[in-house]
């Protein structure tokens, strides 16, 4: 699942020097230029001169992760009904990625992705760093499906600004459409809190405190989806947002030298590596995968986890103490008045430069984020758009406990964070996400210092500035 859910880091991946694209960002094929406020919704169906309905197809492809596919079905069907004469054909697969990259080579890429750019397959980003994508400024910029506003002001504060839909450094242009929306942090049972009367720690020493209570009561502080360490990302952004403010979130998503080795991200690693030293961390962690790990925390074995609001949906079926209650706490801070910051989520939606029907795709994309697939994503998947009334316009369709986990963005002190790193050359063969946090488990397992940890980001960074100066950025 988190393979899905990565979205948070931009990592790198090896350049696809099939997918060539356009010659620069500047310049996308069939992109209307930014700033352009007057696209006109295309009529729901064409009609040619006898007065027949023209026919017309729109393939799309679409990963299928936790969130199955009858959302997927369910919203393809309501378009053709909504579109006289408009066919959609889906490829929906696990392996997407696998799929079409061929196919996109040989100049038959598909109209329209539902691909997140830090999959692992790396294929988004191979489009991001060859100029393999449409820009969709002029979909934002114009009307909603409803025809009732800017679609632009209907979109969740932050998201179209943040380089998880404008990639291109110093460049505000769209390029990605955000699609679900949702909270991570520190998973917990909140029926086991009410029966024990625990409080929700604020701060790293509240946070400790609570694990030698946990101790004495039989289950460990915390355990995460060791073989897995990505998943720490919901801890470790947050923190140094937290410590040291958003400029220090920016300096590092900008592969700043000194961004990672400095006080206030030792002293984040540090409370991190402090988790396993200090006895914290529930045994046997590291050599877990994501359901197991997240299962053992619902059998009661640790208080906490750091998770998204899918696990909920994605351990539908797991065995779980009984009264299980999902809830969903921020990172702690270093001091009680330090801001909050929770982690978003943001999965994406894109049309390839190549895309022979960027017009009708371009009418798909507005047509996901009417009030009627924002409901019908919430009935069958159990999530959120990312739109402003996404919450609400799901709060039928969801569990109580994943509406209050969406709550915490309400809570006092808190803010949203979107992690992300700029775009890399094709010359580029880092990959940022794992020179981050596949040291995590060395450090849990006492083999290497945060300090050491820190050194070897800061070595990663070093030949990434030197790429972007070989490339000429």
């Amino acid at each position: 699942m988190k393979k899905r859910l990565l979205a948070a880091l931009l990592i790198t991946a090896m350049t696809f020097s099939g997918l060539t694209g356009c010659s620069s960002s500047d310049s996308q094929t069939g992109s209307t230029p930014a700033g352009n406020t007057n696209t006109a919704a295309p009529d729901s169906a064409d009609t040619a001169a006898d007065g027949n309905v023209e026919e017309q197809e729109l393939n799309i492809a679409v990963f299928q992760g936790g969130f199955g596919d009858e959302y997927w079905n369910g919203v393809v069907e309501l378009f053709e009904q909504e579109h006289l004469g408009v066919t959609v054909n889906m490829t929906i697969s696990p392996t997407i990625a696998d799929i079409i990259r061929p196919q996109i080579v040989a100049g038959n890429a598909p109209d329209f992705m539902a691909l997140n750019d830090s999959s692992e397959d790396g294929l988004i980003l191979s489009l991001i760093k060859d100029n393999g994508l449409m820009e969709l400024t002029d979909v934002f910029d114009g009307q909603n499906y409803a025809g009732t506003g800017i679609l632009r002001e209907d979109i969740k504060d932050g998201l179209l600004e943040s380089s998880k839909c404008a990639p291109y450094t110093g460049d505000k242009r769209i390029y990605l459409a955000p699609f679900n929306t949702g909270p991570q942090g520190l998973i917990y049972n909140k029926a086991f809190f009410d029966e024990k009367g625990w409080k929700v720690p604020a701060t790293w020493d509240e946070f400790f405190a609570l694990g030698d209570v946990a101790l004495e009561s039989g289950r460990a502080l915390f355990t995460y989806q060791g073989i897995y360490p990505g998943y720490l990302e919901e801890m470790l952004w947050p923190a140094i947002a937290s410590a040291g403010g958003m400029e220090a979130i920016n300096a590092i998503g900008s592969y700043e030298e000194g961004s990672f080795n400095n006080e206030t991200v030792l002293k984040v690693l540090q409370k991190i590596a402090d988790i396993s030293a200090k006895g914290y961390l529930l045994k046997g962690t590291v050599g877990m995968n994501h359901t197991e790990s997240q299962s053992e925390m619902m059998l009661g074995k640790s208080v906490f986890i750091t998770n998204g609001t899918w696990m909920e949906s994605e351990m539908a079926d797991a065995p779980r103490e009984e009264g299980f209650e999902f809830a969903m706490a921020p990172i702690p801070t270093f001091q009680a008045e330090d801001i909050h910051y929770v982690l978003d989520s943001c999965e994406q939606f894109s049309i390839p430069a190549g895309a022979k029907n960027p017009e009708l795709a371009k009418e798909f994309l507005r047509f996901l984020y009417s009030d009627e697939s924002v409901k019908l994503f919430a009935e069958k998947a159990g999530a959120i758009y990312a739109v402003k009334a996404g919450r609400e316009l799901a709060k039928d369709y969801i569990s109580e406990s994943t509406y209050n986990m969406y709550g915490i963005y309400d809570e006092t002190n808190t803010a949203s964070l979107v992690m992300n790193f700029e775009s890399l050359p094709s010359n580029c063969k880092i990959n940022a996400s794992d020179e981050i946090f596949n040291p995590v488990t060395s450090v849990i397992n006492d083999e290497m210092t945060v300090e050491q940890w820190a050194e070897s980001v800061e070595a990663a960074f070093a030949q990434i500035r030197a790429d972007k100066k070989a490339a000429g950025e």
